[in-house]
């Protein structure tokens, strides 16, 4: 992950009211200098571009209580709990009571991020493996879709699909930026795909090629903010209204208007987390 500059509060262009999701961000993480370190201002002016809801998710357990406190005090904001696969390091494996136990609350949507990364952690797969199925354990018990992240480890992922996750319940690949054939693999498992950031890139070409063979009722739109923010905000700090230029980019690949697919989106949103 690239380390963010600082940014100042931007205006995005105005929009008629939409009701956009932000599925996947880290708000414990989120600069929240520009709005007087309020959540609740930086929320607002999400709100203010037609983001009304957002998913946060933990990367390690203290994390997770961090997002599940955010979203018991905040409306919109639904909380992940996990351990992130490039915390092998620094992290022992997640205890399955642990993350059963934090994943009792309603407002806990989902059971990650978990998953794969070969780019970064080729060193530690073992623990990821692992880390893997005690998340997935947790999510057919509690009956919770899976968050995934997968990076240079398509085949194993999807086996580690295949054999631990209940399709019923199923997940989502975030902030997929793998290949159309891994894409089609995960639709057929019940899986969702979610877009970042990455899909505005100019070098995003192939990427962007998925995005336009993903039917419109299995996708998500993402920001991982604080991390890869869209163009034209490339290289500043992320933040979930930023999600909004995610959604006309993909709304464009589509041939669909930006309201279609926040609506779809959105819907995507709520039947695949049982909302």
């Amino acid at each position: 992950m690239l380390k963010p500059s600082s940014s100042s509060v931007m205006p995005l262009p105005s929009v008629r009211p939409l009701s956009l999701v932000d599925s996947h961000c880290h708000l414990d993480h989120l600069d929240l200098e520009p709005y007087d370190g309020s959540l609740e201002k930086l929320l607002a002016a999400t709100a203010a571009c037609g983001v009304t809801r957002v998913l946060t998710v933990g990367i390690d357990l203290d994390s997770s209580r961090q997002q599940l406190a955010m979203s018991a005090e905040l409306p919109g904001v639904y909380a992940s709990v996990g351990v992130h696969p490039m915390n092998a390091q620094s992290h022992a494996l997640p205890e399955i009571a642990e993350l059963s136990e934090l994943a009792q609350s309603e407002r806990v949507i989902a059971i990650g991020e978990t998953g794969l990364d070969r780019h970064y952690g080729a060193a530690t797969m073992d623990w990821q493996r692992q880390s893997f199925i005690r998340h997935a354990a947790v999510a057919r018990t509690c009956a919770k879709p899976l968050i995934i992240h997968t990076r240079d480890a398509q085949q194993e992922t999807l086996a580690m699909i295949e054999e631990h996750v209940d399709p019923a319940i199923a997940g989502v690949l975030h902030c997929f930026t793998e290949s159309w054939e891994m894409a089609q693999a995960a639709l057929a498992m019940n899986f969702y795909l979610s877009f970042s950031g990455i899909v505005t890139f100019k070098n995003a070409t192939a990427l962007r090629e998925v995005v336009a063979k993903v039917p419109l009722d299995r996708l998500l739109v993402e920001t991982d903010s604080p991390w890869l923010a869209p163009v034209p905000y490339r290289g500043k700090k992320n933040e979930p209204r930023f999600v909004l230029e995610v959604a006309r980019c993909v709304a464009d690949i589509k041939g669909v208007s930006l309201d279609t697919l926040a609506q779809a989106s959105s819907d995507n949103f709520d039947r695949l987390f049982q909302l």
